[in-house]
């Protein structure tokens, strides 16, 4: 059965219909440049008792910072992005923490070998994650092992998705959204339902 994940969650309400819904994890953005941003102590509540997996995606933070942000919230898993993201994913693998390893969507894509997940997105030099666009699945068809598939995902494309790229994972967050940062119950619900039945 297919992993899922909603991401860029800002709101209780929007957390306890992920959970809901099925979903397998839910994801918090810190990066105040994003419209789905959420302080620290904002995730930590939204994260707090929460039984399945809850990710932080953190931009441009350094090791010392992003261990640091994954103990102030109590997440379990840390989506980094930025020069650091190496050093990052390495240390909060030594840590016992999942990673999700954001790699752009491209013909001549390397898979990391650390142990981390990779999580396939659309390339943009403009926007990491969440641009709302897909990209050419037949980029990621020959990629085998674990990976998570994102960009431009919702209820009505993702169950094709899976059939055509057979991702261990699903990712979606602007496809699922009423406004940015606030989703629409309806998309959340059919976005896991669709996933989880494909």
């Amino acid at each position: 059965m297919t992993w899922v994940k909603v991401c860029g969650l800002t709101r209780a309400s929007d957390v306890a219909v992920a959970v809901a819904a099925g979903a397998d994890a839910i994801g918090f953005v810190s990066h105040p440049g994003s419209p789905r941003h959420v302080s620290l102590p904002a995730i930590a509540e939204l994260a707090a008792g929460v039984a399945i997996t809850r990710v932080i995606l953190t931009v441009d933070l350094g090791v010392r910072a992003a261990l640091a942000a994954v103990e102030a919230t109590g997440v379990d898993a840390i989506q980094p992005y930025g020069p650091h993201a190496e050093a990052v994913a390495a240390a909060a693998l030594a840590e016992g923490l999942m990673v999700l390893r954001p790699i752009p969507a491209t013909e001549d894509v390397v898979m990391p070998d650390d142990g981390s997940i990779p999580l396939l997105d659309t390339p943009d030099d403009d926007v990491l994650g969440g641009t709302g666009r897909t990209f050419d699945w037949a980029v990621v068809r020959r990629l085998g092992g674990r990976f998570v598939l994102a960009g431009g995902l919702g209820p009505a494309n993702v169950a094709t998705a899976i059939h055509e790229v057979r991702p261990w994972g699903v990712d979606a967050s602007s496809g699922l959204e009423a406004a940015p940062g606030i989703k629409h119950p309806g998309k959340v619900a059919a976005f896991v339902q669709e996933a989880k039945r494909t």
